[in-house]
């Protein structure tokens, strides 16, 4: 649990990724206009002058020419970040004239003084080595070499010549000034050192993942996260069918892999990649795991996956029993059973949870054995938004899990036919569905058919598995089960979640519509065949739980110095006003 604590923790974070623009251009936009309205309360307001159509004129070619200027200073010279800092900076500072302003109204000033100009500049000032040494990769010592630039060159701009000195030597400006910078300074070098000694630099940390998002390039954040990453004993189980003569084959694969950390980091698209390695002709399950099994690296994906064709047969035959299917309150258990291996499908759609525990599984798999099952395939099938286990749901779905095991193990088995389709040649491009499509497996059994759907998503919008299977009710087909992959390619989005369920842009009944096209083509392709359950475990580098441990801690820690210090400046500020 406390591992899947910290990712949560980290998850809430994301969204602070989400405050700057969509695009740089509205960026520059935004900054343009917020200068514009900056210089003309500096000059109608501030100081009752004449100029501000010049004043405007003369300032644009400075705030364009020095978010330039930036951009030269940012690691990868990346001009978007430039608008971006451009952006939020100049608001503060106008934000501070304004409360400038608001304090002479409030406190009955005689006049308004230009100082508040000044204090915003130094604010800007203090803003920029902020973002500097946090997000854009420069040193302290760079920061504070460019820190004034902006500023400066705009407070020039807007300010004639003849009150830039008793302005810029203002006793009180300067020592409001110095506080801020002082103050920022110190916050860099703390939050910087936030998550020591586990997580060396905080920063370097925040700048590789923006990095690997910003230009799709893991090789930074990958190699912090491998360093920290241990070997582990993963182990693969998959069931394969084949009709023999003309080498149809088709596998459910469940690897103790999870898909993560995030694209394009190590084994956020490892759903797919074997999915591809088994030639498209395959369901890879999310099994009871969590990120601590997460691969680290693209070069220990590349491991795992070149390992996959050393499975041994643990198991084979040519008969299976029909599926169960147990309902427990919310909780749902499906079962298929291949000899003596059964597969479990566990849901509580439409009601939703996150990533099962690790607990439910190992109880499970205890209780197979008590049985007499060579292994059971225990399936987190992943289709409903919710959020994490409850006690009473985990008990109901570990009592749905059992009961199910126990009608498996008395139900008669039969000859085995299958068929599968994908979408592979649909040409399905929805933003909430993965590269590896939709699938959908058709088994009969004693005579009767039997359909199972996946998808190649994180997760399913709720309700969406219901639809589905009212549509297979309706066209008088049975379908066991959706299950999703959890893929973690499609992560980056800009919403809370940071992806797309699958369902939140694709329309229920359409997806409906895709799956039932599918299953048609399944099951026109049914054929006598047999199983074998094949296992493999290979020796992988994997996250662990202590790299989220660490990460959550730095972050954390990185957020309360961030609101003791906002706290202070805040407190400095007001007194400036008075």
């Amino acid at each position: 649990m406390e591992s899947h604590d910290d990712v949560s923790r980290i998850q809430k974070r994301y969204t602070l990724t989400l405050i700057n623009p969509s695009s740089r251009y509205l960026s520059l936009a935004f900054s343009v206009v917020v200068v514009a309205v900056l210089t003309a309360v500096a000059t109608i307001v501030y100081r009752q002058g004449d100029d501000t159509a010049w004043r405007i004129m003369l300032v644009m070619p400075v705030l364009l020419a020095t978010q330039y200027i930036d951009s030269l200073f940012i690691r990868n010279k990346e001009i978007s970040k430039s608008l971006h800092m451009a952006l939020f900076g100049n608001s503060i500072w106008l934000l501070t004239a304004a409360a400038g302003l608001g304090a002479a109204y409030i406190l009955g000033k005689p006049e308004i003084s230009y100082f508040y100009i000044a204090e915003g500049m130094f604010l800007l000032a203090s803003f920029r080595i902020g973002i500097f040494t946090t997000t854009l990769g420069a040193s302290l010592r760079k920061a504070w070499l460019v820190c004034f630039l902006q500023p400066v060159a705009i407070f020039l701009a807007i300010t004639p010549a003849d009150m830039w000195v008793p302005a810029l030597t203002d006793p009180a400006a300067l020592l409001v000034g110095a506080a801020f910078l002082v103050i920022t300074t110190a916050w860099s070098r703390w939050t910087d050192r936030a998550g020591m000694p586990n997580v060396k630099s905080t920063h370097r940390l925040i700048q590789a993942y923006l990095f690997s998002v910003s230009r799709n390039d893991p090789s930074e954040v990958e190699s912090i996260i491998e360093e920290q990453s241990s070997p582990s004993r993963v182990s693969t189980t998959q069931i394969r069918l084949n009709t023999g003569g003309d080498g149809r084959d088709f596998r459910i694969v469940l690897p103790d892999i999870h898909p993560g950390p995030y694209h394009p980091v190590g084994g956020s698209n490892i759903p797919y990649l074997i999915y591809k390695n088994l030639d498209s002709s395959a369901m890879v399950m999310h099994s009871i795991s969590d990120h601590s099994l997460n691969l680290p690296s693209q070069t220990e994906v590349k491991n795992y996956l070149s390992s996959l064709s050393h499975g041994a047969v643990v198991g084979e035959g040519a008969r299976c029993a029909e599926p169960v299917t147990v309902q427990v309150n919310k909780a749902r258990a499906a079962g298929l059973l291949f000899g003596k291996t059964a597969v479990l499908c566990l849901s509580l759609s439409p009601h939703g949870m996150e990533d099962i525990p690790l607990h439910i599984r190992n109880e499970i798999e205890q209780f197979s054995k008590s049985r007499g099952f060579d292994g059971v395939l225990a399936v987190d099938c992943h289709n409903a938004m919710g959020e994490g286990l409850s006690d009473a749901d985990s008990a109901d779905l570990l009592a749905a899990s059992k009961s199910a095991l126990d009608a498996l193990r008395n139900r008669e088995a039969h000859d085995l036919e299958f068929g599968y389709a994908n979408s592979d040649d649909m040409g399905l491009d929805a933003p909430d569905l993965a590269l590896g499509g939709i699938g959908i497996l058709c088994l009969r059994i004693n005579g009767k058919k039997f359909f199972l759907g996946w998808a190649d998503a994180n997760n399913m919008e709720n309700g969406v598995r219901e639809e589905i299977v009212k549509r297979f009710s309706d066209s008088g087909r049975e379908l066991i089960e959706i299950c999703t992959s959890d893929t973690h390619y499609s992560t980056g989005v800009r919403n809370r979640n940071g992806y797309y369920q699958l369902g939140i842009v694709s329309k229920a009944a359409e997806i409906a519509g895709w799956y039932l096209d599918v299953a048609k083509r399944a099951e026109a392709g049914i054929k006598p065949a047999s199983f074998e359950v094949l296992e493999h475990v290979v020796s992988a580098k994997v996250m662990g739980p202590g790299i989220f441990r660490d990460y959550s801690r730095a972050v954390d820690r990185s957020m309360v110095i961030t609101k003791i210090v906002m706290a202070g400046c805040a407190g400095l500020f007001l007194l400036s006003l008075l």
